[in-house]
């Protein structure tokens, strides 16, 4: 296994001086946005990282290597690449085999995180159970990730072009706590709320890392989602963008777009719709988990020394 992870000089030096390291996804550099605001987002949110005490390490798949951790070039690499596979669990083996590129989803990432002893991941929003997955059973690979492999996730909830209600219930069944930090319900990516309400939630960072911690030392298999809302200022309106989804989803409906190509579709008619706002509120809510997740990395390495 050693032999296929490449670890960073900034990430190997955190490891040997045992400092917080959080994980991020290179799938929102290389699918998620256009460049260069993909680039410039990445290196703000590692930024954000080392501000709040912990060493960012950006994960991706390189000529038969998992990197954890990029260089200002990898960075470049992925943001301006055009042939960069999307590799989630089912793709993994196969592009490390054949030395392709290759962005981790939250799925990936989460497995590789865990390969390199990383317990805290920062994202945007995870994946979840897409409406109409009653007939289609289109399910994102995130959701039985997080049923079995030890990371935890801090993002913007699941993104509200997915059915939330369905998501909850099915992380519900895999026994995946979602724990809302300063949130009652369910943010819903774009907005802070959501009809869901969450059966844990806090305001406090160190309940949040204690928990963990003792999630793991009961031998609890599985991560956790720590559901961080948008901040207020950069939020949208419930009602105009809740609009703007529905029209999305049913022009992929219309052009059959499924699968792993609906998600990006999705994104990027929404950004074409709200004449990019959903990409500012994108971004800004990324950089808010990652000072969050950082915090948590910190207060969750300090007890597990």
């Amino acid at each position: 296994m050693k032999q296929y992870l490449e670890f960073s000089a900034e990430v190997q030096k955190a490891k040997e001086e045992g400092k917080a390291i959080v994980a991020l996804e290179s799938t929102i550099i290389s699918h998620g946005m256009p460049y260069p605001q993909n680039v410039q987002m990445a290196r703000e949110v590692e930024q954000i990282v080392r501000e709040n005490g912990a060493v960012p390490a950006t994960i991706a798949i390189i000529d038969g290597k998992i990197k954890i951790g990029l260089t200002d070039e990898e960075l470049e690499l992925f943001g301006k690449s055009s042939d960069v596979a999307k590799v989630s669990r089912r793709d993994l083996a196969q592009i490390v085999a054949t030395k392709k590129l290759g962005a981790t989803t939250v799925a990936t990432t989460m497995i590789c995180a865990e390969l390199a002893g990383i317990s805290i991941f920062v994202t945007g929003g995870i994946g979840g159970v897409h409406r109409g997955a009653e007939t289609t059973m289109d399910i994102s690979a995130d959701l039985d990730e997080l049923a079995q492999t030890n990371v935890a996730v801090i993002c913007a909830g699941a993104k509200s072009i997915l059915d939330l209600a369905l998501t909850l219930e099915y992380l519900e069944t895999k026994g995946v706590p979602v724990i809302g930090y300063g949130t009652e319900v369910l943010p819903a990516f774009y907005t802070r709320k959501s009809e869901h309400k969450l059966n844990f939630s806090t305001d406090s960072i160190d309940v949040i890392a204690e928990t963990l911690k003792t999630k793991w030392e009961l031998n609890l298999k599985g991560g956790a989602v720590i559901a961080n809302p948008i901040p207020e200022e950069h939020a949208m309106d419930e009602e105009y963008i809740n609009g703007i989804i529905a029209d999305a989803v049913k022009q992929a409906e219309e052009n059959n777009i499924i699968g792993k190509d609906s998600t990006p579709f999705l994104l990027g008619k929404i950004k074409e719709l709200t004449g990019g706002k959903s990409l500012v509120a994108n971004i800004e809510l990324v950089k808010h988990n990652a000072k969050v997740g950082s915090q948590i990395a910190v207060s969750f390495n300090s007890k597990t020394k």
